[in-house]
């Protein structure tokens, strides 16, 4: 079991980008259910009050729970409908308390309480398609070298935010940027990009993780609620599956989420998604 001292505020797992269609909603899910699974306990806010993905998911999981009869493992989600930083950190406290991870689902556009909850993250995840269109939220390149030419005005907003917190907290936000759908990528502008990302990981200070491939059992699973993490309430699974639930496990380990003694989550075996 994944615990929190009582006198411990949760780890905040804030998954942000300000382009939609990336995936963020879809890896935020995996990641709670995931982690419910290894015992922790999971509560979340989502910051879409129109879209409501993230919670919506969770409704859903929750309804073929009472039809099916069964238990899956969860998260405890609130939606976000306040007018003030106030307010969501008022929530924070409420949803988080006893919580051994905070998960905060943003909207796919420029938000201040995204913003906010991006800065106030343990750890940031930055879901990106494999592509120049979305690296352009974080850095810009130049057209015929593909050199980094300087940092977007988000990354500068994380980094700048990374050094304030290392001085104040003597605590730094650990930023992730995990590539999606990186099958659907040409091999000669994969390695541009791969390139590009390793450039502007050191300027700016985040991690690359390889993340979800475009898979349409992921769009398929929304209406029960399920996650490919649900062994033995899917049916037969094909081999795609089987390597998406692949993915889902090098994701998880390549976020190195704390566990209840600190030690990184991806450092102990999986066997809820082997």
């Amino acid at each position: 079991m994944l615990t929190v001292p009582e006198n411990r505020s949760p780890h905040r797992i804030t998954f942000a980008n300000e382009k939609g269609g990336t995936g963020k909603s879809t890896t935020a899910v995996h990641v709670a259910v995931a982690l419910a699974y290894r015992g922790a306990k999971v509560a979340a806010i989502d910051l879409d009050p129109r879209q409501r993905t993230f919670h919506r998911y969770f409704e859903n999981r929750s309804e073929t729970e009472a039809r099916r009869g069964i238990t899956l493992p969860g998260a405890q989600v609130e939606v976000f409908t306040g007018e003030s930083v106030e307010e969501f950190e008022d929530l924070v406290r409420q949803v988080g308390k006893g919580a051994d991870f905070l998960i905060v689902d943003t909207p796919g556009r420029d938000d201040p309480f995204a913003r906010h909850a991006a800065t106030e993250a343990d750890t940031l995840v930055t879901p990106l398609n494999d592509s120049f269109v979305d690296f352009d939220l974080i850095g810009q390149v130049d057209a015929e070298s593909f050199k980094v030419r300087r940092l977007s005005f988000y990354a500068e907003l994380i980094w700048e935010t990374r050094k304030s917190r290392a001085i104040a907290r003597r605590q730094e936000i650990d930023w992730v940027v995990v590539r999606n759908r990186t099958g659907h990528v040409e091999a000669r502008n994969m390695l541009r990009i791969e390139k590009a990302l390793t450039e502007l990981s050191k300027r700016a200070g985040f991690r690359v993780a390889k993340g979800l491939s475009e898979r349409v059992i992921y769009r398929e699973l929304f209406p029960s609620g399920l996650t490919l993490l649900d062994k033995g309430h899917l049916g037969e699974l094909g081999t795609s599956h089987l390597v998406a639930r692949q993915e889902m496990r090098s994701l998880l380990a390549g976020l190195k989420l704390p566990q209840g003694d600190h030690s990184p989550v991806g450092s102990q075996p999986d066997l809820a998604i082997a």
